[in-house]
């Protein structure tokens, strides 16, 4: 297949360079186009309409992109690599951090699969959630062990079956645990409920500035049977599609019950 492949990470994420490597070796033709530096949390954000992106190539195949991952999608895919089009498929990740339920809202990683589907693209988000480390079960920080040769291994053999799952008008969300051993399966699953206790601090310069720091808090999920939350604790992938476009309530409702009957 040849497969275009982004981020929010950055165009020198591990999650990234190690995917793109594998897929290689597995026969793929693998074109990156990434952006220059951390885009986490831009969610759908784009920047081409404020000015011109600069593309700068890195390697063979691989290109980076001062926008965001959204802009890394519309470039690749409107013309700006021309050598490379078309695509089979657009790929997005391997992300450093989970992208369960209420983090779609927010996600990079998200938006440019969501993106890659408003183009009628098979579109795929990859994410490895954080690991335990060796400090009394505390989550993975920087520093930490990422098990990024396990993601990449499952992702390669299972890529196919990933993308089976595309159908019009949605993405593909996969979250993999973050363990040394392969997940036990991949399990279709619907978003969970996320809720974040984060705060702000406020500091007073003696300039009289005000400035803002963010402090992140505890992360949790909502218990819900067939969730993906469920599916990543209980040590398996979780796969979910995930409508790309604005529904009514009642509408998503319907749609979410349709969905987990498949």
């Amino acid at each position: 297949m040849r497969l275009l492949l982004t981020n929010d990470d950055g165009i020198n994420s591990p999650g990234l360079l190690l995917l793109a490597g594998a897929l290689r070796k597995a026969g793929h033709r693998v074109f990156v186009l990434a952006p220059s530096a951390d885009r986490s949390g831009v969610s759908h954000s784009i920047t081409f309409l404020n000015g011109p992106n600069k593309i700068v190539q890195v390697d063979n195949d691989t290109w980076s992109c001062d926008g965001t991952p959204v802009d890394c999608v519309v470039i690749g895919l409107m013309g700006g690599l021309p050598e490379c089009a078309p695509f089979d498929a657009i790929v997005s990740g391997i992300n450093r951090g989970a992208n369960l339920g209420t983090d779609l809202v927010y996600s990079g990683t998200a938006a440019a699969a969501r993106q890659g589907a408003l183009c009628n693209i098979p579109s795929l988000a990859l994410s490895l959630v954080e690991g335990t480390s060796s400090k009394e079960g505390a989550p993975s920080k920087e520093g930490d062990t990422w098990y990024w040769d396990m993601a990449v291994a499952f992702t390669e053999e299972r890529l196919a079956e990933m993308l089976a799952f595309w159908k019009p008008d949605c993405f593909v969300n996969v979250n993999i645990p973050g363990q040394k051993e392969i997940p036990h399966g991949l399990v279709h699953a619907f978003p969970s409920l996320r809720y974040y206790n984060d705060s702000i601090e406020t500091y007073y310069a003696p300039d009289g500035q005000r400035y803002c720091f963010a402090r992140s808090g505890a992360v949790s999920a909502k218990p819900e049977k067939g969730s993906d939350w469920e599916a990543v604790t209980g040590n398996n992938a979780s796969i979910s599609d995930i409508l790309i476009h604005p529904a009514l309530l009642g509408r998503y409702d319907v749609w979410k019950q349709v969905r987990m009957e498949q």
